[in-house]
This record gives C-alpha cells, structure tokens and sequence, in this order.
C-alpha cells in the first residue's frame, strides 16, 4: 500500500478553529492598543501646547497669547512657528478632534479642540484660569478620566 501525505478533514477544522479563537482574542487587544497610543498623543501634544504657552509667557514678560495662533507666528528669520510649528491635532477616539483653539465661556463645550483661557480673569462660568489649555471634551479616556480635567 501506498502511503499519503497530508492533513484529514478534522486536523484542518481544529486548525481552523484554534485560529479563529485566538483572532477573536487579539483583535479586541489591538483596537485597545490604537485608542490608547491616541490618548497618549493627545496628553502628548497638550503637554507641548502647554510648555510652548509657558515660553512665549517667560519670553513676553508675564503676557500670555491672546490669540493661540500666535504661538505658530514665525520668528524673525524663520518658516516655521516661533513656539510651535504648527496646531497639533487632538486624538479623542472614536470622536476625532481638530487641531484649533476654541476660547468659549465654558470649559467643556464638546467641540473636541483644544480650549484656552486668554482673559485675565475667568468669564463668567469659567473655572481656568488665564493662560491654561485643556482638551475640550466631556467623554472619558480608557481609565475613566474626564478629558477635559487633563
């Protein structure tokens, strides 16, 4: 008798299946993964939304922006922002974000942008104080976290 080679039926079914459990487990894991690295880039980029507000507040002897586009105004002699580059976009997942600056009376108006406070005292409504840039949204992050308490 000649003897053949390969799998039966049932070698390949169990296969099969083995794979599929071990894609219904990674899959969730993965899409976990993405959101996080996006939290991260959003508290990422308002830690250097932040410093670059505190720079131009030191360079202009105690005066913050009013507008936040100024921290993208070049500099004597340069293309590119004095403080930033350019307006980093904000990673809010599933919502997305845009990468402007809404200074409305209250802060956590949901536009997914950052908000910044320009007013020497708070408007009416307003707990920031002058100066402070935080995530405009009232969802939560991965642990809980309000985004905008960032």
């Amino acid at each position: 008798m000649k003897s053949r080679k390969g799998f039966t039926l049932i070698e390949l079914m169990i296969v099969v299946a083995i794979i599929g459990i071990l894609s219904a487990i990674a899959i969730p894991k993965f899409a976990d993964l993405i959101r996080k690295s996006n939290e991260g880039a959003t508290r990422g980029n308002l830690s250097t939304i932040r410093s670059a507000v505190s720079i131009y507040y030191s360079e202009n002897e105690g005066v913050y922006p009013v507008v936040p586009a100024s921290l993208t105004t070049p500099g004597v002699g340069a293309t590119t922002g004095k403080y930033l580059a350019a307006i980093p976009r904000v990673n809010i997942p599933p919502y997305g974000g845009v990468a402007t600056f809404s200074t409305s009376a209250s802060s956590a108006t949901n536009t997914y942008q950052w908000g910044y406070n320009p007013n020497l005292a708070p408007p009416t409504g307003m707990t920031r104080s002058q100066g402070e840039v935080w995530v405009d949204a009232t969802e939560t992050d991965s642990k809980g976290t309000v985004w905008n308490t960032y």
